[in-house]
């Protein structure tokens, strides 16, 4: 390596300092003065991707100057030339410890499932291990043929996620699997299997319980649909927060939505014409927070000064929203790791109970909420 590249690697690593805790792509694409993109294909041997071989070898110096760690990356032993325009064969993944499959029957319609495989990804390949994943749409034929698909690959274990949060009644296939079974959002009457869901009702009582902290009230609710779970635990995490506060339930203050931006809309117009109108709405997620800005604005309410909001699931619009949202996460890259992490445990296959794991969503305070001036 020329002495140029070397001072150059040295200002950039002090720059960026050696990370605290785990080294990510991120910290070695901050030290080598590249994307994080680079810093992936260069580090998992990506085939087909035309890359200098100065950028290469800045990109491992940086990652070994970090003391990166990471099976693929380890393996990088040889020279890099070595890899050049050749389809990447094997080698580097000789040191992992297992194939764990990821099963879930929406990818498509919501970022959740997205989220949670990541957070998967993140755990599994921490532990050396590579994730498979399939959509199965809960197909009655089609799903039992994509978990045999994964299982005839070797997979070690199989997480199987619902995009919506439910008691589901697991298919026969997979008690019959002799690999541990992780279920993620969703959870069976016998507690047949480890599973891991959002604390909803805790949830709806915090985003609430902020709402009164501020002095609020006259808080009322958009609702999701009534028949999914999600909606029925945040609306009783709010009649909690209210009963505990000795503040009494109006059901006037209730309004039933579809988790959309335009019954948040349509919902927000109806509790404006209430005799008194509301000074903070729990709006039950961030696009039903969309419409419920747009029907204030439209009616020349300001947020919060005149009606503060609340949002849920913390998309990534709801920073962007003016004032920025406050919300709750939705826990799904938390719910990923987790899942992975009851790997480690010792294995119970087809035995056992299994008790249901809550996870927190933690409140984002952002600029939607002010003390109520009436308060006293």
């Amino acid at each position: 390596m020329s002495e140029t590249m070397d001072r150059t690697i040295g200002r950039r690593r002090k720059a960026a300092a050696k990370p605290k805790g785990r080294v990510t792509m991120t910290d070695i694409a901050r030290a080598a003065g590249c994307s994080q993109a680079t810093v992936s294909f260069v580090l998992n041997n990506s085939p087909g991707i035309r890359l200098s071989q100065q950028t290469r070898e800045r990109v491992i110096e940086a990652a070994r100057a970090l003391g990166y760690s990471a099976p693929a990356f380890s393996a990088l032993k040889q020279p890099v030339a070595a890899f050049e325009g050749a389809a990447f064969d094997g080698p580097a993944f000789d040191g992992l410890d297992g194939v764990i499959g990821f099963a879930v029957d929406q990818l498509a319609t919501s970022p959740e499932a997205v989220v949670a495989i990541e957070g998967a990804r993140q755990a599994s390949w921490n532990a050396g291990n590579v994730l498979l994943v399939a959509q199965t749409m809960g197909d009655a034929v089609m799903e039992p043929r994509a978990i045999s698909a994964l299982t005839r690959r070797g997979i070690s274990a199989l997480i199987y996620m619902t995009i919506f949060t439910r008691e589901i009644t697991a298919p026969d296939f997979l008690y019959g699997l002799d690999i541990p079974v992780i279920l993620l959002n969703c959870y069976t009457s016998d507690y047949a299997f480890p599973a891991v869901v959002p604390s909803e009702i805790a949830g709806g009582q915090s985003s609430t319980r902020h709402l009164i902290s501020r002095g609020h009230r006259r808080i009322a609710t958009i609702t999701g649909e009534p028949w999914m779970q999600a909606a029925q635990d945040r609306l009783k995490g709010y009649r909690r927060a209210l009963a505990t506060a000795d503040i009494p339930f109006d059901p006037e203050l209730v309004v039933e939505g579809d988790w959309s931006a335009s019954a948040g809309y349509a919902a927000t117009v109806k509790l404006l014409t209430l005799k008194e109108r509301p000074t903070a709405i729990f709006c039950q997620n961030d696009r039903t927070a969309i419409g419920c800005y747009e029907a204030l604005k439209e009616a020349g309410l300001h947020i919060p000064a005149d009606i503060s909001v609340v949002g849920y699931d913390d998309e990534e619009i709801a920073r962007h929203l003016f004032p920025p949202l406050t919300t709750s996460i939705l826990p799904h890259m938390a719910m990923g790791q987790w899942a992975i992490e009851q790997l480690e445990a010792p294995a119970q296959v087809g035995r056992g109970r299994y008790p249901i794991t809550k996870l927190e969503c933690p409140l984002v305070e952002r600029e939607s909420v002010a003390t109520f001036k009436g308060a006293t």
